[in-house]
């Protein structure tokens, strides 16, 4: 008995604790590491691990959210359009609908993880947008952006005062809202009426090339103000919100004013005495400074936040005390930016639309409200912006055009409406209806502003204000100068492309207008019949650097901050060189604009018409595209052919051509180093000797034992004889166009102004062909003119020959040797140039629109109507400048070419062909 009872209680006691034993086990048991394999489910939510979800989050709103933004970027649409868009899709409205979505992919539990970096991106965005705000346009423009930020904020403040007594009487009493009174309310809704978005509105203005003119400098400074004043304003309403009592509030207001005071005050003087002893202000932020700064932003957000204002007010105050001096805002600005704007920023503003439930705007009523929300938040700022732009002196489309852009709301209110929503001020259902209004009037600014002030009303308000022209676009006066000016000085204002690729091109060019060494001193005679020194116009050299604008908000900070870059540009700073030897008086200046690469050439044409060029000189590219050659040591370009595979900056160059038409003569040049790439690189001439030397490279060891490359026999560009004084020998290619009119001209004057040119004009037999044109008529007799003055001058430098008689002065020409050949093996006539190994430029009209002659250039009519790069330089170039650049590619002798399109007759067509509608003044 007693063993029957020892062996049921051992029995017992294994069963007992057999389960035991295996609740300790699996719960000392390692989590599952193989993953799917193992039947682990991606998409449900894991506390203990929440990166998969997110994952999954983020690449749907990020790859969304990319696929509306490019169709809307056509429009000139801002991406925060297509970031809403993207998660009011993902919301309740669209594809919450579908059964087991939401619940799968943006569950309750698993928000927490995507809501967090959503406002990691809220707060670094905002202390960016602080980084963006240039405290010093604003106080140096203070008077302009009192005037208007004032009525642009009181009138849409008090009619969105007035719109909230409806919305509080008929929704406060919605779930999810806070009891607040009537008064906080209405100082919500009024600030998220008359709020700004300021960082947009900069992309607007820069996209629209407006940042620079008179309607973008008061918008700029007024949104300034704007901006400021609003996040004041708005701090004031989460801390009346927040503070549990009145004596709270006031102490969150004057913890948060003496904050505020400490920063300016105590922290920024301690800032900027950092980045002056590391020279972060010279050379931009180093990583220890980007830690640093990263630092400030996170303690002053949690400051912030912990007394009762949102982080994102502190985050904002470091931003605007960070200093601009030397562009260190906007190279803190690269290092941050497109983290920020690829993924946080997106999270932020989908996380906005998934709180967005249009299906809860289910009433009449309702959507009587949108439409009220809508209208006052659009005509009062219109009404508010309009108003005080008059009173300024603005003409009233000038003024609508400010209105309308003071409109646009964009990121800062949903930012606003996001934290309405956060604090309670806001139910979801008032909360969709304005983030509807900000969609809205965020869309409708950028189509707005292209109709009210398109840049052809631009250039007639600027004609207008000179006096040039009468309201009603009608001319006053010629804008040509005097009639009486020498036919010789054809350009004296040049206007000069600068790219880093290009310096050399442009250095060469310029050296052919300022000629070499000192004119010699004549004494003027005392007796009476003594001749008058003739007095020589001082040319003027305007380089204009031109810095692709991209989508990052550093690029459009550049814009507003480029005067500063101006005198610091290394290239505009080269460019001061090219009149060192000069024989005549120079003048250079320089200048940085930052555009798309899409307005390239509306750009040169505008700066051709502020500064009254007579030409505009364009190097053509070596990388094979319109982007210049990375300063980095390591960077490679294309091993393309510079001519036919450069079809990106052929386009360019008949943009150019095309948009300075009726403004200034263009020229385009091909230097001789430039060719001499270009028939290497596309197997052009086959004489070895003429190709550069192959780099050989061998391994050797150095000391240490490490493998180094060495480079021998270097390639050479160009050989200087020190023994020799270098001089210019210009052939002219006349065919009988008014472009290669232009060119003899231009010539001309080269030769007229320095010693060390000769010109020799050839021209062509299509040159002689009959016609009974009136217009080919004046052009031969232009060209007798110019020949009889040129000849009478300077006769024994300036030459002119017909092409028949010229091939037969030369002795022994094969029947194959082309007219360009001859003209580029004859050495010089001038008995100063003569074994001087001068350098050699070919001048080619552009001749695209012409007389329709048959050009007997070799090469020149081939291929007009196929498909291809060639077909791209042809048309860029014209067919003989083509067939020329193509010659001298393939050829032995290297010389430079200067393709020149002469400007257009009858200016004052271009300025009357759209009449300037009047306007009550």
């Amino acid at each position: 008995m007693a063993t029957t009872t020892v062996v049921l209680t051992s029995i017992l006691t294994a069963t007992v604790t057999a389960p035991a034993a295996t609740a300790t086990a699996n719960s000392t048991k390692v989590a599952s590491q193989g993953g799917i394999f193992e039947g682990l489910n991606p998409v449900v939510y894991q506390a203990t691990n929440p990166l998969m979800l997110f994952i999954i989050q983020a690449s749907i709103v990020i790859a969304l959210t990319r696929l509306l933004h490019w169709p809307l970027k056509k429009i000139n649409e801002p991406p925060v359009i297509a970031e809403v868009i993207a998660g009011i899709l993902l919301g309740p409205s669209v594809f919450g609908r579908i059964p087991g979505f939401s619940a799968a992919i943006f569950p309750p539990l698993g928000m927490a993880p995507f809501r967090l970096a959503a406002n990691i991106g809220l707060m670094l965005y905002l202390f960016l947008v602080g980084l963006e705000i240039d405290m010093r346009y604003l106080l140096s423009n203070w008077r302009v952006a009192a005037s208007v930020a004032v009525l642009d904020m009181t009138i849409p403040f008090g009619l969105g005062v007035a719109v909230a007594w409806g919305l509080y009487r008929d929704f406060a009493d919605e779930p999810g809202i806070a009891p607040i009174s009537f008064g906080v309310f209405a100082l919500f809704v009024g600030v998220a009426t008359a709020i700004t978005a300021f960082p947009v509105l900069c992309r607007i203005l820069t996209s629209l090339k407006l940042l620079n003119t008179t309607v973008g400098v008061i918008v700029l400074t007024s949104g300034i103000a704007n901006d400021v004043i609003g996040w004041v304003l708005l701090a004031l309403c989460v801390t009346l919100v927040n503070a549990g009592a009145g004596i709270t509030a006031l102490y969150i207001f004057l913890v948060a004013a003496a904050y505020s005071l400490f920063l300016a005050y105590g922290v920024r003087p301690v800032l900027m005495w950092i980045l002056r002893k590391t020279h972060s202000l010279e050379n931009g932020p180093s990583q220890g400074i980007v830690a640093l700064t990263i630092f400030l932003v996170l303690a002053s957000a949690f400051f912030t936040d912990i007394i009762g204002v949102h982080a994102i007010f502190g985050a904002f105050m470091i931003g605007l005390i960070c200093p601009h001096e030397g562009g260190f805002a906007v190279k803190l600005t690269e290092k941050i930016e497109d983290l920020v704007a690829t993924l946080f920023l997106p999270l932020f503003f989908a996380l906005s639309g998934i709180n967005t439930n249009i299906g809860l705007l289910n009433t009449g009523k309702i959507w009587g409200y949108v439409f009220a929300i809508i209208f006052v938040s659009f005509f009062s700022k219109l009404a508010g912006g309009t108003i005080g732009a008059r009173l300024n002196g603005l003409v009233w489309r000038e003024s609508f055009t400010i209105g309308t852009l003071m409109s646009c709301k964009g990121l800062v209110e949903l930012i606003v409406l996001n934290i309405g929503l956060q604090a309670k001020i806001l139910s979801t259902r008032t909360f969709t209806m304005f983030v509807v209004m900000a969609l809205v009037t965020t869309f409708a600014t950028t189509p707005l502003v292209s109709w009210l002030y398109p840049p052809a009303y631009q250039r007639k308000l600027e004609l207008w204000k000179q006096g040039k022209i009468d309201w009603n676009g009608n001319p006053i006066m010629s804008s040509d100068g005097p009639d009486d000016e020498p036919e010789s000085n054809v350009a004296n204002r040049l206007l000069v492309y600068l790219r880093a690729d290009g310096l050399s091109s442009v250095l060469s060019v310029i050296s052919h207008f300022t000629g070499r060494g000192r004119p010699e001193k004549r004494e003027p005679d005392s007796g009476p019949a003594a001749e008058p020194l003739e007095r020589v116009q001082p040319l003027r050299v305007h380089g204009y650097r031109i810095v692709e604008l991209t989508d990052r908000n550093s690029s459009v900070m550049a814009v507003s901050e480029i005067e500063e870059y101006a005198a610091h540009d290394p290239i505009v700073k080269a460019l001061g060189t090219c009149a060192n030897n000069s024989s005549r008086d120079v003048i250079v200046s320089g200048q940085i604009a930052v555009v798309p690469e899409n307005g390239y050439a509306d750009a040169l044409a505008t700066e051709a018409t502020k500064a009254k060029s007579d030409l505009i000189i364009v190097p053509w590219s070596e990388t094979g595209s319109i982007s210049e050659l990375s300063g980095s040591i390591l960077s490679t370009r294309s091993k393309a052919d510079v001519l036919s595979g450069n079809q990106g900056f052929a386009n360019l160059a008949l943009q150019v051509f095309e948009k300075a038409r009726q403004v200034s003569a263009v020229g385009v040049f091909l230097d001789e180093s430039l060719l001499r790439i270009a028939a290497v690189s596309g197997g052009g001439s086959d004489d070895k000797s003429q190709q550069p030397a192959r780099l050989v490279r061998q391994l050797t060891k150095d000391a240490c034992g490490v493998s180094i490359s060495d480079v021998y026999n270097p390639p050479t560009i160009r050989t200087y004889s020190a023994e020799k004084k270098a001089g210019h020998l210009i052939r002219v290619l006349y065919t009988g166009t008014q472009d290669d009119l232009y060119a003899v001209r231009l010539a001309f004057q080269l030769a007229s102004q320095s010693e060390d040119v000769e010109v020799l004009v050839v021209e062509t037999a299509s040159s002689h062909s009959s016609s009974s044109s009136s217009d080919e008529h004046v052009l031969f007799d232009e060209f007798v003119k110019v020949k009889t003055a040129a000849n009478a001058k300077h006769n024994e430098r300036v030459a002119f020959m017909d092409e028949k008689q010229y091939i037969s002065s030369v002795p022994d020409v094969s029947s194959q040797t082309t007219i360009l050949e001859i003209m580029l093996t004859t050495p010089a006539t001038t008995s100063s140039l003569r074994g001087t190994g001068p350098s050699i430029t070919v001048m080619v009209g552009r001749s695209v629109i012409g007389t329709g002659r048959p050009s007997t250039i070799p090469g020149a009519q081939e291929g007009e109507s196929s498909t291809g790069h060639a077909v791209d330089l042809r048309q860029a170039l014209g067919g003989a400048a083509a067939a020329v650049a193509t010659e001298l590619k393939h050829g032995k002798i290297g010389a430079s070419l200067l393709v020149l399109q002469a400007k257009a007759k009858g200016k004052g067509k271009a300025v009357t062909a759209e009449k300037v509608v009047p306007e009550a003044e």
